[in-house]
């Protein structure tokens, strides 16, 4: 392991005071009031001592300061900057200093900003090449020691991965309110980091996800009492909590559908290059040979998970509690979709798996299945899960297949393959408590309301449509994902960056080299 190395004497000086303490709470310490986001709103700005760090930041957004291609990133001079910028700075030892502090709202910030200019560094080249031709490229393979030091530091310190994350970097730790006292709601808000561009669709895409989370207080809340009734065999609280469960999702779904007006799907392409990861180890063409950090250890090539909205907490949340994820296959997709609950800040990995580990021994799923209304219920949340994964596969066929045949998403999973997987899955457990249901006059009789019971017969003709349409749909991608396959085989990379070959991304929107389809 890279040991962080601190100075003796400021370690033998450091006190715990009462204030010490409270800012040693990890970042995402889990509350029934602010759920998955950060206890604190995210650290804006750095201390002056890493005023080089803030300085690359705000000049390399591809359209920094709302000016067209003016950013570092437009022009091709990012690598450059950073290496001339922080050459000789020292900024690891002021990384110690901080982490020595224990401040971890701040030390969080040090790791959102770092891992963008990390990703920024090692997929400029990448975007580049989109930009001139509409096709990938190789990303550089080495990150050098000024950004590769401070990032594994960080990263063991809150542990994470050296890589870019959805909570700890791109989406929940990089938001700020514009009425501090206003609520943690789209319109109040406004980003912090940015690669392409600080408004437009790049904001609307990384802010819809924050509005969602600052909803999953409920979630919590609604999931603690589900399986404290279950365990005591209060069905009253239980029903309770399950509507309460239901109302929430609710919520997050309604936020999520606003995605499609806050970003554009022709303009999320033009800042995916930057949210990829190095990983898989084999298949990933970007980075054939992963990235080397140097002064890291060994200096052995590294392969990390790009950022990825299926990081989120709030769906394995439902998928636990609800016992979803027992009905889980044991194949490779399975095998992904845990790999990703590695890439959340260790809290709620641990909170996430405490829920199934409870929720199992509760028998939530049978004890719900032991009352006409608790099964209503039950059927009434799967359904939001199946809306919300439908919703999600839907903006994956927009937002990317329609425009791109590179067949890896950001997050390092199979495009075609992964979502279709788990949408069948809850389809089936949806199906199979469909069945189990009574008819709508028992319903009504055993204390579920008329308008819930309408609902509940819209969740039966939901799943039965749901299954026709996903394995209609997947007949024809599988046959996609094989001319994809063959076509990327044929023209795949075998060289280093700066090659005449490309990773076989298809040339959808005529783009020059400012990328003027784009949002600006």
């Amino acid at each position: 392991m890279f040991k962080t190395q601190i100075n003796a004497a400021k370690a033998t000086a450091f006190k715990l005071t009462e204030g010490a303490v409270a800012k040693s709470l990890p970042a995402f310490t889990i509350t029934r009031n602010r759920g998955f986001l950060p206890r604190e709103d995210p650290v804006q700005k750095l201390p002056s001592v890493f005023n080089p760090v803030e300085s690359l930041l705000d000049r390399m957004t591809i359209h920094a300061h709302g000016k067209l291609n003016s950013g570092l990133l437009a022009t091709g001079q990012f690598g450059d900057a950073v290496k001339h910028e922080l050459k000789g700075l020292g900024l690891e030892h002021k990384v110690d200093e901080a982490i020595l502090s224990n401040d971890q709202m701040m030390l969080s910030a040090l790791f959102r900003d770092y891992a963008f200019l990390t990703s920024a560094y090692v997929l400029e080249p990448v975007d580049i090449e989109f930009r001139k031709t509409g096709k990938y490229t190789t990303g550089r393979n080495v990150l050098p020691r000024e950004l590769a030091v401070p990032m594994k530091k960080l990263a063991e310190a809150l542990g994470h991965f050296p890589f870019m994350e959805y909570a700890s970097v791109y989406a929940l730790q990089n938001w700020a309110r514009k009425d501090p006292a206003g609520d943690i709601t789209f319109d109040n808000l406004e980003l912090i980091r940015a690669f392409e561009n600080h408004e437009g669709s790049e904001k609307g895409f990384i802010l819809v996800h924050v509005d969602m989370v600052a909803n999953s207080g409920k979630l919590i809340s609604a999931a603690e009492d589900c399986i404290t009734a279950a365990a005591t065999k209060q069905r009253d609280d239980f029903n309770v909590a399950l509507e309460q469960l239901y109302n929430a999702y609710q919520s997050i779904n309604q936020s999520m559908e606003t995605m499609w007006g806050r970003s554009k799907p022709a303009d999320y392409i033009n800042f995916r290059s930057f949210i990829f990861g190095t990983a898989p180890k084999e298949g990933n063409p970007m980075f054939p040979e992963g990235v080397i950090y140097e002064g890291v250890g060994d200096e052995k090539p590294q392969y990390f998970r790009g950022e990825s909205g299926a990081n989120d907490s709030m769906i394995p949340l439902g998928d636990n509690l609800l016992e979803i994820t027992a009905s889980l296959p044991e194949n490779d997709l399975t095998a992904v979709l845990r790999d990703f609950r590695q890439y959340r800040p260790p809290t709620q990995r641990e909170y996430i798996e405490s829920i199934e580990a409870r929720a199992r021994l509760a028998k939530v799923k049978l004890f719900a299945h032991g009352d006409p209304k608790s099964l209503a219920l039950y059927v009434l949340n799967v359904d939001q899960i199946r809306e919300f994964r439908n919703r999600h596969w839907s903006f994956t066929k927009e937002y990317i297949v329609r425009r791109s045949a590179y067949g890896i998403a950001t997050g390092g999973s199979p495009i075609l393959r992964y979502l279709p997987s788990n949408l069948s899955i809850v389809n089936l457990v949806l199906e199979e408590a469909c069945s189990a249901l009574p008819g709508t006059a028992t319903l009504v009789s055993s204390g579920l309301s008329k308008s819930l019971a309408v609902n509940v017969n819209a969740c039966k003709r939901r799943a039965e449509v749901q299954k026709r349409v996903l394995e209609a749909e997947m007949a024809v991608w599988a046959i996609v994902d094989d001319q994809k396959q063959n076509e990327l085989e044929r023209t795949s990379v075998r060289a280093i960056p700066h090659t005449d070959e490309d990773l076989g991304e298809q040339k959808i929107m005529q783009r020059g080299w400012v990328g003027n389809d784009g949002v600006g």
